[in-house]
């Protein structure tokens, strides 16, 4: 199944009702709405191909991607997410909250620039635009074809 890399935004109450009730059953418990709502849009945009890195929330963490990118399971050398391919090692992850995101290996302290390390570049802006974006629920919706 190919991979789709975008979303496209949906405002207002178009197309919220089953992005809404799945959020309260599996993230009800979650304080901020936004967030909750999010997650269960992106759950159900990875089931119709969103890549794991093209969202914006973090399923196992149940938190914004830029959070706890830096946690190990994010690491994975097999697709080269995080990861210095000449060193063969984890990439630590700088990020603060106004928005400046950098991969910085260890060992050789270079910027590890591949697809892999960019699409988590994107997805950790993106979360951070995402978290900062207002109060509004905005949700995501499968775009036509």
């Amino acid at each position: 199944m190919a991979r789709r890399r975008h979303l496209r935004l949906v405002t207002g109450t178009e197309g919220i009702s089953d992005q809404v009730s799945s959020a309260q059953v599996k993230y009800g418990d979650l304080a901020d709405r936004r967030l909750a709502s999010i997650l269960a849009a992106e759950d159900t945009a990875e089931s119709y191909g969103l890549g794991p890195y093209a969202r914006s929330t973090c399923q196992v963490h149940r938190c914004w991607l830029h959070q706890c990118i830096a946690e190990p399971v994010h690491v994975s050398a097999v697709t080269g997410h995080r990861w210095c391919l000449e060193c063969e090692c984890p990439v630590d992850v700088d990020i603060d909250e106004v928005g400046a995101v950098r991969l910085r290996c260890s060992r050789c302290g270079g910027q590890p620039d591949t697809t892999a390390n960019r699409e988590v570049l994107l997805a950790c802006r993106t979360s951070l635009s995402a978290m900062h974006a207002g109060t509004r629920a905005e949700l995501y919706e499968i775009p036509e074809e």
